[in-house]
């Protein structure tokens, strides 16, 4: 048999070189977009509906609001304001990210009359609420009560508040944002934690990439590893009947 001429030998070695180089700069730039500029999330609670969905994933912008330090007059960042729909490491648990919408921005003067949200002496404009109950909840509806306490509400967060009501309105601090639920007789939001640092808001959200309802999560054994093999064979196998093709691709606004 005859052994490959050098030349031939030279060629192999080119072709493997530019195959590896061109690996290598698909992982650095994927890592890179991945690190700086979009991110993936998965919806996991019921706290955003009708907006979001659980089973929505998302493509998260990172960029939009720039960094929490300086010299981002430089860029043309957004900033961020009442409405706009955030991602952001939990301040209880910063390893955990949530995802809400921002109502109170900082020097705002906000307060919940019968589910109502005033800002600054005037009533916000909240299509993309859902209610589900009757104003009865007294701390939940009419926010913020120093008189009382709520199931699940932070202490540190009952303690921090009190500081901050002034004729019965809470007042934003500068650098931090008041976030809530769309879902909102159904949200642990600032209400029950407080505020979103700057610092911990990650970026917004751009759009629903896949939607895919929940399946066979009833199941006795759907916690086991077992069942978990199972649910994701079945996701795999199941993947065009299980996907909500009406939400997938849709931009989050």
């Amino acid at each position: 048999m005859n052994s490959p001429t050098p030349a031939k030998i030279q060629i192999v070695h080119a072709d493997f070189s530019t195959s590896l180089q061109s690996l290598l700069g698909t992982i650095v730039i994927a890592v890179f977009v991945i690190t700086f500029v979009v991110q993936a999330f998965q919806i996991p609670s019921e706290s955003m509906m009708n907006t979001l969905l659980v089973g929505d994933y998302l493509l998260v912008n990172k960029l939009c609001y720039g960094g929490s330090g300086g010299h981002n007059e430089l860029m043309p960042y957004q900033k961020i304001k009442r409405g706009d729909i955030i991602v952001f490491h939990y301040p209880v648990d910063p390893k955990q990210h949530f995802v809400k919408r921002v109502i109170g921005v900082p020097g705002d003067h906000l307060r919940l009359v019968s589910k109502v949200v005033w800002i600054n002496g005037k009533p916000l404009k909240e299509p993309y609420v859902r209610f589900l109950e009757p104003p009865n909840n007294m701390f939940r509806d009419n926010f913020p009560r120093t008189d009382i306490t709520a199931f699940g509400q932070e202490g540190n967060w009952w303690l921090e508040m009190r500081k901050l009501v002034q004729d019965g309105e809470l007042i934003v601090p500068e650098g931090q944002y008041f976030a809530m639920g769309d879902n909102r007789d159904d949200s642990q939001d600032s209400r029950y934690w407080g505020f979103v640092p700057r610092e911990n808001i990650i970026g917004r959200p751009l759009l629903i990439y896949w939607s895919v309802q929940s399946w066979d999560r009833d199941r006795p054994f759907a916690s086991s590893f077992s069942g978990k093999l199972y649910h994701f064979a079945y996701g795999i196998t199941h993947m065009f009947q299980i996907t909500r093709w009406n939400r997938t691709f849709r931009l989050v606004n």
